[in-house]
């Protein structure tokens, strides 16, 4: 019997919806802060436009991956559905967010070693509107945190053979590394904003011109983190990497029928708040025994189980 696979968030419309508000506010303002930032000379000003550039083209992309794996939730080409497009994104949004950091860290230090004259007064009025519209964009999406609350299906084969199911009760949520992508992008760019006010301030009421470039340097050191934490929590995704957490509950739960034995178990991530597992064990205990025990485990979704 044939049933479909598709694990995306229960919010996945929602966020999209939040995205591309977000991706249209970046744009207006990516615009106006390159602008202003080379009109008054300023870097600190011109690091968040051309930072917030970049991000107009990875919001994008996170926006387009949500469209692509609804429209394509169902396809047969996909062994386990699309759920795992946005951690696609993500890490593309993660390489992304790295080339910035080292592009502004390295225009910083030039600014250091050779200082320019800045129009502070009428930078820091268009870092300020920056910040305001960082503000509004991460409100957006903050709101759009995933609660999927999966139902159990179970099919079996007509020859006896393995038995798949989706043993998913409730499923916890979570963890949309699509609009994780996005928020870092947003929260990157308030800082850089919060980074260019700060200087401007400094600038022009304490004639420490040398903060501006500064400020671009720790910018990039926070964002180079930022970067590697997403690049590595969705890189585990997409390389199917296992969760022992949820294997310790899996083992847990089968060892616990009777003289049951696991000898082979495989449990990943395959979409927002949704796990595969495929296992397969020994003893007396039937199939539909061990399933039943595993409807317990509620970040499954989907189940594979494969008596010896």
């Amino acid at each position: 019997m044939s049933h479909d696979h598709v694990f995306l968030g229960e919010r996945h419309d929602e966020n999209a919806r939040r995205t591309l508000w977000v991706v249209a506010l970046t744009a207006v303002m990516m615009v106006g802060e390159i602008i202003a930032g080379s009109v008054f000379n300023s870097m600190a000003l011109l690091a968040d436009g051309f930072h917030m550039a970049t991000h107009a083209g990875a919001l994008t992309v996170a926006a387009a991956a949500y469209a692509y794996a609804r429209r394509h939730a169902r396809s047969r080409r996909f062994s386990f559905g699309t759920g795992k497009v946005g951690d696609l994104a993500g890490f593309a949004s993660a390489l992304v967010l790295a080339l910035i950091a080292l592009a502004i860290g390295v225009e910083s230090i030039v600014r250091l070693l050779n200082p320019q004259p800045v129009s502070f007064g009428e930078a820091t009025l268009v870092a300020v509107v920056g910040l305001a519209v960082n503000v509004v964009s991460a409100l957006l999406l903050s709101g759009g945190h995933d609660h999927h609350h999966g139902h159990a299906h179970v099919h079996e084969h007509p020859d006896g053979g393995d038995h798949h199911g989706h043993a998913s009760d409730r499923a916890h949520a979570h963890h949309d590394n699509n609009l994780r992508s996005a928020f870092v992008h947003v929260l990157a760019d308030a800082l850089t904003s919060v980074l260019a006010i700060t200087a401007l301030v400094a600038g022009r009421y304490l004639g420490w011109v040398w903060l501006d470039p500064v400020m671009g340097i720790v910018g990039a050191v926070v964002i180079s983190v930022w970067a590697w934490n997403l690049m590595r929590d969705t890189a585990a995704v997409l390389l199917d990497t296992a969760d022992a957490h949820l294997e310790g509950e899996v083992r847990e739960e089968v060892e616990g029928l009777g003289d049951a034995k696991i000898t082979d178990l495989h449990v990943w991530r395959i979409g927002p708040g949704a796990h595969a597992a495929i296992v397969s064990f020994t003893g007396a205990a039937s199939a539909a025994d061990v399933r039943q025990r595993l409807r317990r485990v509620h970040e499954l979704a989907h189940v594979t189980v494969e008596p010896r």
